[in-house]
């Protein structure tokens, strides 16, 4: 199996792809239980100084913005929420730090990618 990162209209997803040789099925080993390959969008990327921008996962329309500039947050706390296809969407924070800057306000419509929060 070979890990590869494929983009499909800007949002990078990691994808395993068995390799074949001689059009049969390279031998695989005993485990018969298949692997999931991670199809989460990467929603989070390094800005400058250290800065990490949360992106938005896919397009919508902010519904609550839980975070201010300067608030410490912990990884994995919830900083907004994102209603794209009529569900609700947590949008976390990837690591602890601070909130250097928030780019939406409530009842804001985003694009994928669009940079939500700055975390420092």
């Amino acid at each position: 199996m070979r890990k590869f990162m494929v983009n499909v209209n800007g949002t990078s997803y990691e994808v395993e792809v068995e390799e074949i040789q001689g059009g049969a099925a390279a031998p695989k080993a005993a485990s018969a239980a298949p692997q999931a390959a991670s199809a989460a969008p990467k929603a989070a990327t390094q800005a400058s100084g250290g800065q990490e921008s949360v992106n938005a996962p896919m397009p919508g329309n902010i519904l609550d913005v839980r975070v201010k500039a300067g608030d410490t947050v912990k990884a994995g706390q919830i900083l907004l929420i994102l209603e794209a296809m009529k569900m609700e969407n947590e949008i976390l924070a990837p690591k602890d730090g601070k909130i250097v800057a928030v780019n939406v306000a409530k009842g804001s419509t985003v694009n994928s990618g669009d940079a939500l929060v700055i975390i420092g």
